[in-house]
């Protein structure tokens, strides 16, 4: 997401960082079907449509509720499904020129892989998707070979990361958290506890936290909180503890809890690589320059029907390319 607002800024923005001016290089003015160019070189509405088309029926429906149906106010799900979308395919294009400056290239093995992923994607589509996208293989082709290639600047930037991370780092906890706000209820969830109350009982009455059990890794918690909690064995709680947000009181269910131990090493460790790509990226994108056809965007509004339910162009990339 930190990507995807830093791809945003390379389109609306009109300056690079520190307010100094983008310097001159190539740039050119956008044709009526593209949607923006990005040192000159354009993303025509059509290969836009190919993310937005695939993320509008991947977000749309979320264990089986169609969200198009409800309601989210000024953040609706189609301005979201919009800014994604765009903001993807300006990324992508914009590292497909750093790739370009690293001398990094797809191979011939790989190309050959994206054009049978192309025509494998091409031919799920129904006439009423190729008419709604008004794609060609062609297109499809292309924007595979961006994010082939952006795929693989990544993983150049990023292959010098230690993929060491300790358990200790990583250990995820079980616990049940008493968060309040005010002194007073504080005193008075301390008394309940010390004089025996079930600790679920006193958290259903006292806490203000919302989820009461949770699963807990670092990070999460102010410093002095996680100090006190990842200091804890099971069944064994803390005091009560101050934070600037309020009054903590915690208890361990199980201090290491090793499937989720192992699935956060793998957080920490993609959190590692985005770091060392975005120190790469961010200094790139700020010098060069963009243009946004900002009225064609607006124009664009989602065909939400049974005919158009397209969502596989990432699983066929990943089954040809990865």
């Amino acid at each position: 997401m930190a990507l995807a607002a830093l791809s945003m800024v390379l389109l609306l923005g009109g300056t690079a960082c520190g307010g100094e001016e983008k310097p001159e290089e190539v740039s050119k003015e956008l044709a009526e079907d593209e949607v923006f160019s990005i040192n000159g070189k354009s993303c025509t509405l059509a290969q836009a449509k190919i993310f937005l088309t695939n993320y509008q029926n991947l977000y749309g429906t979320v264990y089986g509720v169609n969200l198009w149906e409800h309601d989210f106010g000024e953040n609706s799900l189609e301005q979201y499904v919009k800014d994604l979308s765009l903001s993807q395919m300006a990324q992508i294009m914009s590292m497909d020129f750093l790739a370009e400056e690293q001398e990094i290239a797809l191979t011939d093995e790989e190309a050959r892989k994206i054009q049978e992923a192309a025509k494998a994607y091409y031919d799920t589509l129904s006439e009423a998707e190729l008419s709604y996208m008004g794609i060609s293989e062609g297109d499809v082709e292309e924007v595979y070979r961006q994010y082939g290639l952006a795929n693989k600047l990544y993983r150049h930037l990023t292959s010098g990361i230690s993929d060491e991370v300790s358990d200790d780092e990583a250990r995820v906890m079980e616990v049940q958290r008493i968060f309040v706000t005010t002194k007073e209820a504080a005193d008075e969830v301390m008394g309940r506890l010390e004089s025996g109350s079930d600790f679920m009982t006193v958290a259903g009455t006292y806490n203000e936290g919302g989820q009461v059990e949770m699963s807990l890794g670092r990070g999460q918690l102010p410093k002095a909180v996680e100090d006190a909690v990842f200091a804890l064995q099971p069944e064994e709680l803390t005091d009560c503890i101050q934070a600037e947000d309020g009054y903590y009181v915690i208890k361990c269910i199980d201090n290491y809890n090793q499937e989720l131990t192992d699935a956060n090493k793998q957080v920490i460790l993609e959190k590692r690589r985005k770091e060392a790509f975005e120190d790469v990226y961010e200094e790139y994108i700020a010098r060069i320059p963009s243009v946004f056809n900002e009225e064609l965007w607006e124009s664009v509004k989602l065909e939400v029907s049974d005919e158009i339910k397209t969502n596989s162009f990432f699983d066929i990339y990943e089954s040809y390319c990865e």
